[in-house]
This record gives C-alpha cells, structure tokens and sequence, in this order.
C-alpha cells in the first residue's frame, strides 16, 4: 500500500479545521492541524510534510509569514492559501511567496481535493497516475527530466518552460490542455503578461514539431491547447 500523503493544515477556525482535517482524512491524506501560525511552524519544523495548506489571517503569525518560514526551510515545498479576502494584492503576494494554489472561502471541499492531487502530480516524487518522464510524440521522443526532444540522431534542448509545457501536451495527447491549468501550473498565475509569455513558447514548440506533419499543436479558442497527433496510440 502507497504511503500516505501528510499535510500540515494550519486553520484558526476550530470548527472549519476539523471539519477539514475529517475531510482530507477520509480522502486518505494524513493530516496535521495547527490552529495558529507559530504551532505551524513548530510542526513543520518537526515532522515531515508533502504539502502545505495555510490560511492566511491568522493569530500569532499569519499564513504569509509562515509561508515564508517553511519556504526558508525547503523552498519545494507546495503551499496552498485560504482565505476569505479576495484582493488582488492579496493573491498576488501569495504566488509571490511561491504558492501553488489560492482558494477563497467558502469552496467546494472536492476542489481542494483536486488542487491538492493536480499539485502533487507536479512534483517528481509523487503521480496520481503514473509517473512518467519519456513520451514518444509521433516519430520524436521527449525525455522530460532532460529536457531533450530527439529524432533521429538530432537532439534539442529545451527550456525548463518549453519542457513543462511539453509534457503537458504530451500527457494529454489529442486532448485539450486548458489554457488555465497550463499557466497556473508552470506561471504560478494566469494574467495578461504570462498568457503572453505562453503563446511565444507554444510557437517555439510548433517549430519543434514540424518535421513530423503527422503532428500539431492545435489552439482551441476560448479553451486552450491540443497537441494533435494522427494514428497516436490509444491508452
């Protein structure tokens, strides 16, 4: 049997707590709870944790400071905020600080869930899947942990960008990869400027692509993404 995730919880709500630390338990995460910033931190110094959900205005220290603490301490650590404030700066300061995922209260306990496997997924030592790191893409073959795209006997190099998105794609082949999900995931946010940033990537990685014409990377308007491969293998 896979060994439980561990999540330090930290909620200053007594009921809101429990009643998410009984969710995320029946969902089969281990789970610690801390109900002020300062207890947060003594625990995440002593114990082990695979991810971090943190609410933000809290006694003793707020989320925003302890997130900077645990950050100090393993900066891969995944953090998520709550909180029931929904200023822009707010949410801004917290991808700042290196947040994965900022949910504002009330949510819907099953999109935590989600948040919480799509984030996991991200990291190489945990897949909700499989956790797989060669794709062969039409006549290519993309190691994603090396970041080379090979065929033939000519290798390219990828950006740690291009190689993120790729394997994006390459793990939702003929499918849509939302726009949102990809710029979240690898931009930490989804404005103006990174949505921007996204469409000059996916021109490089069209260019890639282009010796294979059995291959394409198609834009969905409205939705996202779709790289699109002619006679690809079903799963």
């Amino acid at each position: 049997m896979a060994e439980s995730i561990k999540i330090l919880l930290v909620e200053d709500e007594t009921n809101f707590g429990a009643v998410m630390k009984n969710y995320l338990e029946i969902s089969d995460f281990e789970v610690t709870l801390c109900v002020n910033g300062k207890e947060g931190l003594k625990a995440f110094t002593a114990q082990t944790f695979d991810i971090c959900i943190l609410d933000v205005m809290m006694p003793e220290m707020d989320g925003f400071t302890l997130a900077k603490e645990i950050k100090l301490k393993n900066a891969d650590m995944p953090i998520i905020f709550l909180t029931a404030k929904t200023l822009k700066e707010d949410i801004i300061q917290g991808y700042r600080l290196g947040a994965d995922d900022y949910i504002t209260k009330p949510f819907d306990s099953e999109l935590l869930i989600y948040k919480i496997k799509a984030i996991l997924s991200r990291n190489n030592e945990f897949s909700y899947s499989h956790n797989k790191s060669v794709f062969t893409i039409g006549k290519f073959s993309f190691d994603s942990n090396l970041r080379i795209l090979s065929l033939d006997n000519a290798e390219q190099k990828l950006s740690p960008k291009e190689a993120e998105l790729l394997k994006l794609l390459a793990e939702n082949i003929n499918q849509i990869l939302p726009r949102e999900t990809a710029l979240k995931s690898i931009w930490g946010d989804d404005n103006f400027y990174t949505t921007r940033s996204m469409d000059v990537y996916i021109t490089k990685l069209r260019k890639y692509l282009k010796a294979d014409s059995d291959l394409s990377i198609e834009n969905i308007h409205g939705s996202g993404f779709r790289l699109l491969q002619i006679n690809a293998p079903h799963n």
